[in-house]
């Protein structure tokens, strides 16, 4: 199958950068937001109206933030859904699973699904080197492969639709408890006189190496506090997802004190 008319919806820090390593590879891709990027700069001619967007659509990947924005990009305010050619939808949001099962009664049949979350942060976006969980079937999945290698280096096939986003949000349960205890950490450590960088060189050579303290330097958000709108917000909205797929009778009290302790970070200043 060819792959054309591809369209990225919600082209912020994670949408952007994979708008632009689908264009470097010679994909002749297309982007969408409804709030401009801060700078878009060469991506700028290729971000188009949603009139514009739709009426060239076939491959929409979405990257949009929540289930409200999914619900207006393929219902709502954008009806992407109605898109005259679209063909296949790749959801690369982190989303409940159980809201991702039930698109598929949602959405019209001969309009493939894909569930592909990723992970890496923006860094990994901009180097093209993002880890993709994936949910669909063996066929639809190698029809789509050239588009997750022009975006990644890791892929992970979890099974049928649904089953990528099932694995991504107990991924983001780890990366949340992960940067709670980071934090708590390295403010411990503050209060004892340790110096952070020598006690994160240590972490990642130790038995505490995890993904947040490993990439401290690097990890955009490692020092945010919590907001509604960043990524450390996005965070509890990912535990909140894991939740809502959590097994009957599961003891969910340490998800839940997770969730309560990224809430409360405060923004940590850069050591000079």
């Amino acid at each position: 199958m060819a792959l054309s008319g591809i369209g990225v919806a919600g082209c912020g820090r994670m949408g952007a950068p994979m708008l632009a390593a689908l264009r470097n590879a010679g994909f002749d891709a297309a982007g969408y937001d409804v709030k401009p990027y801060d700078s878009y700069g060469p991506l700028a001619p290729f971000m188009l109206t949603d009139q514009a967007f739709s009426k060239r659509l076939e491959v929409l990947i979405s990257v949009v933030r929540d289930i409200p924005q999914t619900e207006d990009l393929l219902f709502g305010a954008q009806s992407f859904v109605q898109a005259p050619h679209l063909r296949t939808i790749i959801l690369s949001s982190t989303l409940s699973p159980r809201y991702v099962r039930d698109l598929r009664d949602r959405i019209p049949a001969h309009i493939t699904l894909i569930d592909a979350p990723m992970s890496g942060a923006a860094i990994s976006a901009q180097d093209a080197r993002l880890s993709f969980m994936l949910g669909g079937t063996d066929q639809d999945l190698d029809a789509h492969q050239p588009l997750f290698d022009a975006m990644g280096e890791h892929f992970h096939r979890m099974g049928g639709f649904g089953m990528g986003m099932q694995a991504k949000v107990l991924n983001n349960l780890l990366a949340a408890s992960h940067t709670a205890m980071t934090r708590l950490v390295l403010d411990w450590a503050d209060q004892a006189g340790i110096d952070e960088q020598k006690l994160l060189n240590l972490i990642d050579t130790s038995s505490g190496q995890n993904w947040l303290a490993s990439g401290f330097d690097t990890i955009e958000f490692a020092r945010d506090g919590w907001q509604a709108d960043n990524t450390i917000g996005i965070l509890t909205k990912d535990v909140a997802s894991a939740l809502d797929a959590a097994p009957e009778l599961a003891d969910t009290s340490l998800p839940e004190l997770i969730q309560a302790n990224i809430r409360a970070l405060k923004l940590r200043h850069q050591k000079c």
